[in-house]
């Protein structure tokens, strides 16, 4: 893959700057290909990208050759950068790599040479740099030069660090629980250890540890230990979410401290690439880092600032970072620089300045009064713009004067020239030291009339399909047009003779046709008659001028008609027979394009028709013919014009009537399943009275549609339909019907399908709008009347739309005099259908009547009123009730929804007065106004005594008194059973189960239960033993009472 390796030995000075490059021809490959400079076996250089080593990859758009170019620069180099290295280019599935070594030499100046690099001489690639604290360089630097040091040391909250700095600069107090405070900041990589200590007085003191104020539990990240006075907090791989305010609390004194959390330094994985554009073209300069979100920043060395104007834009999307020039201008070129605090690359755009070729000039134009001057210029590029002028003034468009841009050309047309329009016109394309300028010259013309007498003469046109200077060669079947240009003035008058014959007609086959100085003769599908010698006189008061030509019929073959995969061909006896009878012929054909003819038959064919088969539908063919004598064959025909087999369609399918009136029929049918290669152009429908052999067709123009509507029909007749396909082959088969159709209307009795919604009580709000659709059927239209309480509808306050299906009632706004009942009547003749449709327009009701305190005692106050006026055109669902103090006169609800007209108000204060009021309610909701009570309610303060009713036993003794019997059963043996009753009394009655009159003991098979007086008899898995008269008998000291009921134990068979 490589075209240019690095060399294989490199040996240089410390201090020095060396480049290595590497070149990769793509032509071959399918990708991109991928470049990878390694140190030893493993070790990838592209996370090393920085001010010391820099990569470049490089593509030269301006030639054909497909080359990579990649380069590693090393600036300064050190004895450490000695050893192998290796650079490795894949793509897919192809990988070729190259190996190089670099040595490196300590420059030899003495003792004195400076210091040494120690971690060079140990072979280590990295130098070992003393630990900065952020928090002291940010104390002591100036609040200009912040924002450089957090892009420095990758602070990503630079306003938080210093709100927190801020804090920090506090003196602070003096404390008597510590002996040592915490320092006033820490400082930690990402993913490190860090130890906060501070030093109490009180080695028993027990101290919390809090984070941005929330108290830190100890875990596995955050380790707390008390060693004597000492008190440490220890944060395990220390993360951003760490970066915050720590304390230590004694009692309520506390130290604090600040922990800013260092990110790992953004390194460049992709460095920027060179451009080398033009002037308006769009540039992005690209870069990939090792983080995403990180902060990047973009220079102009040239300019020494950042760029932020409207014509940059800055994209992210993940690591990839992108700075946009929209349209690169001349000012653009440079250098430019991204920096992140790890890493730095460059490209330099070099911007040319674009060349716009004229390729076509503007023309000097003379022209005379009223005509049009156009002025036209073409230039390189279909975007650019210009302004035109005249004499230095710029031309503005007008109803005379028109400017037009279109791709690449540029026109100023002059309408109805004047006098005044003469000059010198320039036009300037914008953006470009160009100019292109013509002039304008009016001609004025003074015309003294002279009759003008000029003699006739013929411009006959030798090229084309005349083989010398007075013959033509006409094909049989073809089309001649001879088109002869004649001059003369005055106009000359055209005369056409073969032999001695006139040809005088306008149309038909041979026709002569006349126009402005050209005469044309013309011969529609030249015959073997057409032959001979033809003349053209032209004659005027001038003179006269003559023309002979000799037209000679050349014959060919003709295909006469084609079949689906046939066709037949004829052909004319040859003239001339060479002496000898002719015998018959040989016919070949092909495929049109082709050159490979096929014989069609071996033995000699007598006749001059023949029927060629077996040919592919859809195809040109072409086809010639041999003569053939005793002495041999002749040489072939002219080719036929080329001809495509092709059939018509199968019949269409399934004709039948959609629909039937006085006049007219509705047909539908399917296309035909076969169409073929000559696919379907329409169709043809055509009908016959019965009886009648005379089709008559119903449509002008081919119906494109399965569906026609055929009009004008005799009433009461009956008629015959058929409909024919139609393609470029010509009709297919009629398809018809079994019967014909009789020409009378079918009536439908009318019938109305009202909605489910309609058929109960349709309300509606007030100012809401109406629009019910009422579909319907019947034959013919039948009539719709509308009825509102048995009167026909006011057409001002209700709109009514009908059709042949449905009936739609529209009001726009509903009031209250909408309601009532309507009702939709269909009728056709004698015939009808009604439909009733209630609609109720409601709005929110009025408040109630003669709200009044009818009563009070103790903290209750009862309440009265009538029902409103105006119900709101609903059924009232209830009252709010709200009272309120005579001190504060704040509402309070106590009811809502109350639907009678009473309530009671209860749990109200004493020694208070309560006004009340009340709301009605309905469907559209709480009316607007309430009804304030006429009076008061005054809780006095009295003394309250309880008086209690003499407790009187009631006596609830009875009988036992079975409440629900048994019920017979039969059960399937060997599942389980129970048999329940309900029974009461009291004194609590004493429950007996017996079976045929024998008491049930303490059997285990069976199970009795007595809960709340329902009494259950558990049966486990009955045998046919089981079975029998069980009684329930239940008794207590005032009566007994029993019943029974019979189980039967049936034997699965």
């Amino acid at each position: 893959l490589f075209v240019e390796k690095p060399p294989d030995r490199v040996e240089t000075f410390a201090g020095t700057d060396v480049t290595f490059i590497a070149k990769v021809d793509s032509t071959n490959l399918t990708r991109k290909p991928v470049m990878k400079w390694l140190k030893g076996k493993w070790l990838d250089l592209s996370s090393k990208s920085g001010k010391h080593m820099q990569f470049k990859e490089t593509y030269d758009r301006n030639t054909k050759v497909c080359i990579y170019t990649y380069e590693m620069k090393i600036t300064k180099v050190v004895v450490g950068d000695a050893g192998g290295y290796r650079c490795e280019v894949t793509s897919k599935d192809k990988c070729d790599s190259s190996t190089f070594e670099i040595f490196v030499e300590r420059n030899d100046a003495g003792e004195d040479e400076g210091d040494l690099d120690f971690s060079a001489l140990l072979k280590k690639t990295e130098k070992l740099e003393p630990e900065i604290d952020v928090w002291e360089l940010l104390k002591n630097a100036h609040p200009s030069e912040y924002e450089k040091i957090a892009f420095k040391y990758g602070i990503t909250d630079l306003r938080g660090m210093l709100k927190r700095l801020k804090k920090m600069r506090a003196e602070p107090k003096h404390s008597e629980a510590f002996l040592t405070r915490l320092e006033s900041c820490y400082s930690v990589e990402k993913g490190k250890r860090i130890v906060l200590r501070c030093e109490v007085v009180n080695p028993n003191t027990q101290v919390r540890w809090l984070k941005n104020g929330q108290e830190i539990k100890p875990s596995a990240k955050y380790v707390i230990e008390a060693n004597g006075n000492i008190r440490t907090l220890t944060i395990n791989k220390a993360s951003l979410n760490d970066d915050a305010a720590y304390e230590c609390v004694v009692g309520e004194d506390k130290c604090f401290t600040e922990v800013f959390v260092k990110e790992p330094p953004v390194t460049i994985t992709k460095l920027m690439d060179d451009y080398h554009v033009v002037v308006g073209e769009r540039v992005e300069f690209e870069i990939e880092v090792s983080e995403e979100g990180a902060h990047v920043m973009w220079l102009d060395i040239e300019l020494h600032k950042e760029k932020d104007s409207s014509k940059y834009r800055f994209k992210k999307d993940g690591k990839k970072h992108t700075f946009i020039i929209q349209e690169a201008t001349l000012d653009d070129i440079g250098m430019y620089h991204a920096w992140t605090n790890g890493g730095h690359t460059k490209g330099e755009l070099e911007v040319e300045e674009k060349q716009l070729e004229v390729l076509q000039d503007i023309a000097d134009l003379t022209v005379k009064a009223t005509e049009q001057a156009m002025f036209k210029c073409e230039v390189s590029d279909d975007k650019v713009t210009g302004k035109w002028y005249k004499d230095g003034v710029e031309v503005l468009p007008s109803n005379r004067i028109k400017m037009t841009h279109a791709g690449r050309f540029h026109r100023l047309i002059i309408e109805d020239v004047k006098p005044e329009d003469a000059g010198d016109y320039t036009f300037v394309p914008d953006g470009y030291a160009l100019s292109l300028s013509a002039k304008l010259n009016f001609l004025e013309i003074k015309i003294d009339y002279v009759p003008r007498q000029d003699p006739p003469k013929i411009h006959l046109d030798t090229t084309g399909n005349m083989v010398s200077q007075n013959t033509i060669i006409v094909v049989a079947g073809n089309k001649l047009r001879l088109d002869v240009e004649i001059t003369g003035e005055p106009a000359p008058t055209v005369v056409w003779t073969k032999g001695d014959q006139l040809i005088t007609t306008s149309d038909g086959r041979v026709r002569v046709e006349s126009r402005k100085d050209l005469s044309c003769f013309v011969i529609e599908g030249a015959e073997r008659e057409d032959e001979g010698s033809y003349t053209i006189c032209v004659t005027n008061p001038a003179g006269e001028d003559k023309a002979v030509f000799t037209m000679i019929f050349l014959n060919h073959v003709k295909c006469t008609s084609v079949g689906e995969d046939s066709a037949t061909i004829t052909w004319e006896v040859p003239k001339f027979d060479g002496g000898a009878r002719i015998k018959g012929y040989l016919m070949e054909r092909k495929k049109k394009g082709s050159s490979r003819w096929t014989k069609l038959n071996f033995d000699v064919y007598e006749e001059t028709t023949y029927e060629a088969k077996r040919m592919i539908e859809g195809v040109l063919y072409e086809m010639r013919v041999f003569a053939v004598n005793s002495i041999g064959m002749s040489k072939p025909s002219l080719s036929s014009k080329p001809f495509m087999p092709i059939a018509p369609t199968s019949e269409p399918l399934r004709l039948s009537v959609n629909d039937v009136s006085d006049t007219m029929c509705s047909l539908k049918w399917l296309i035909p399943e076969k169409i073929g290669a000559g696919g379907l152009d329409g169709y043809i429908i055509e009908y016959c009275k019965e009886g009648d052999t005379e089709w008559v067709v119903a449509n002008n123009e081919l119906c494109e549609r399965q569906t026609y509507v055929v009009c004008g029909l005799p009433v009461g007749e009956k008629i015959n339909f058929r409909v024919v396909a139609v393609n470029i082959a010509g009709r297919s088969l009629p398809a018809t019907m079994s019967q014909p159709v009789t020409i009378r209307e079918i009536i439908d009795h009318p019938k109305i399908r009202l909605p489910r919604k309609l058929r109960t009580k349709y309300i509606k709000k007030v100012g809401e709008k109406i629009n019910l659709t009422i579909p319907f059927q019947g034959k013919p239209r039948p009539v719709v009347t509308w009825y509102k309480d048995g009167q026909p509808i006011d057409p001002k306050t209700v709109n009514v739309r009908s059709s042949n299906v449905d009936s739609i009632l529209f009001i726009r706004s509903a009031e209250r005099e909408h309601s009532g009942k309507y009702e939709l009547v269909l009728q056709i003749e004698n015939m009808e259908d009604r439909a009733t449709i209630e609609i109720r327009v409601v709005e929110k009701p009025g408040p109630p009547m003669n709200v009044r305190v009818t009563d009070v005692w103790g903290f209750n106050a009862a309440l009265e009123w009538n029902a409103p006026r105006d119900n709101g055109n609903c059924e009232i669902t209830g009252y709010i009730i709200q009272k309120a103090d005579m001190k504060t006169k704040e509402w309070f609800t106590v009811y809502q929804h109350n639907r009678r007209t009473n309530c009671t108000a209860s749990d109200l204060i004493m020694g208070n007065e309560y006004m009340f009021r009340v709301y009605s309610e309905n469907f559209c909701g709480m009316s607007d106004e309430p009804c304030q009570s006429k009076n008061t309610a005054i809780i006095a303060k009295t003394g309250l005594v309880c008086k209690q009713n003499a407790f009187k036993e009631k006596d609830i003794s009875c009988v036992p008194k079975f409440t629900q019997p048994l019920v017979d059963r039969s059960v399937v043996a060997g599942y389980s059973t129970a048999i329940s009753c309900a029974v009461r009394g009291f004194p609590r009655p004493k429950i007996v189960w017996m079976k045929n009159k024998m008491i049930i003991g303490e059997d285990p098979k069976y199970l009795m239960q007595n809960n709340q007086g329902v009494l259950t008899l558990n049966i486990r898995k009955p045998s046919p033993f089981d079975g029998g008269k069980y009684t329930c008998m239940a008794f207590n000291e005032l009566g007994k009472d029993e019943v029974e009921c019979k189980l039967n134990i049936r034997v699965p068979e």
